[in-house]
């Protein structure tokens, strides 16, 4: 038998020359695994930064599709779409989350008609449109409700299928809402839109840019949502609920944030072997930014990485805000 041990076996010898690195690399990041989140303004002509992520902005529906134009040409095959609710349309009912004619709903027709081979994830919950900054109805103790919720998030999802969304993300954390979106949206017809579940999203701290993004920040006024989403500390439970949204109908799962719960990304992928994707949130670009900015890190090569690591893990796909910089970065090499 040879002998496997050094110096028989060097394993340096496959990391001796760029080809033989390309042939034997485990996995590839390709632009194909991207999804762009972006945050979509009122009125027309409107841009408008987003302080705690640098390079982000807010837009207008118009001067969305300006840039969506470059993004296609960059390859980009997705884009999820967060609306910025005015505070005069946010109630303790979030009746503003299935108006057909919403923001949300307005840029999903519009991006349709001049993009139709872009695909649109549409995000499902309620905390853009409710005054109280929560993602479901709050009863007077301040609990929020579960299958009250679910009834408004079927008519949310329902709004976004009619108006062209590719993939229903539900993105609350109520039991059950995957089962009760799937069914309406086949009672509907549309038995072709994909549902990509939340399944679990966790009650982290990386989210705050995000909130401040969407300006749902300032209605939570210091409150939390660990009464629905999951506890940071649980692993096993993630897969118990992603397991029950698979059962209810979901075509894909979703994990977030993504790198600092990249063992749940594993996890999903081993034990269930199916569609698996990642978010990495505005607190994780916040602090890559912060670095990039400070010089501590070289941001082209630690954007590349930090994707990478999703792919590893196990992700099929990786929402992230530094979609559009990957791909220029993936486009050149």
């Amino acid at each position: 038998m040879t002998d496997s041990r050094f110096p028989a076996r060097r394993m340096r010898r496959l990391r001796a020359q760029d080809a033989l690195r390309d042939m034997v690399r485990e996995n590839q990041l390709t632009v194909k695994d991207l999804i762009y989140p972006v945050f979509v303004l009122p009125g027309s002509g409107q841009r408008e930064s987003v302080p705690s992520m640098p390079g982000v902005e807010r837009l207008s529906v118009d001067e969305l599709l300006k840039d969506a134009a470059h993004w296609v040409g960059l390859g980009i095959p997705a884009l999820a779409l967060f609306p910025v609710t005015p505070m005069d349309l946010k109630t303790e009912c979030a009746k503003e989350a299935y108006n057909p004619d919403g923001l949300a709903q307005t840029a999903m027709r519009e991006i349709k008609k001049a993009f139709p081979q872009l695909l649109l994830m549409s995000d499902v919950a309620l905390d853009p449109f409710t005054s109280h900054g929560q993602d479901g109805l709050v009863n007077d103790d301040g609990y929020v409700m579960n299958d009250e919720t679910v009834e408004v998030l079927v008519k949310q999802a329902l709004s976004h299928a009619d108006a062209g969304a590719d993939i229903i993300a539900p993105s609350d954390m109520m039991d059950g809402r995957i089962g009760a979106i799937r069914n309406a949206l086949e009672e509907a017809g549309h038995i072709n839109t994909t549902i990509m579940a939340y399944s679990a999203k966790y009650a982290s701290s990386y989210y705050g840019p995000f909130r401040d993004a969407v300006g749902s920040a300032a209605n939570i006024k210091g409150g939390n949502k660990k009464t629905y989403q999951m506890d940071p500390a649980n692993s096993d439970e993630a897969i118990h609920e992603i397991r029950l949204d698979l059962e209810e109908g979901a075509d894909m799962v979703m994990v977030k944030p993504g790198m600092p719960y990249l063992d749940i990304v594993r996890r999903c992928k081993q034990e269930l072997e199916v569609p698996t994707f990642a978010y990495q949130v505005s607190g994780e670009y916040a602090m890559h930014q912060a670095a990039f900015a400070n010089g501590w890190l070289n941001e082209d090569e630690v954007v590349l990485e930090s994707l990478l690591a999703f792919k590893r893990a196990g992700a099929d796909g990786i929402l992230t805000y530094f979609a559009p910089k990957a791909a220029e970065l993936l486009t050149k090499s």
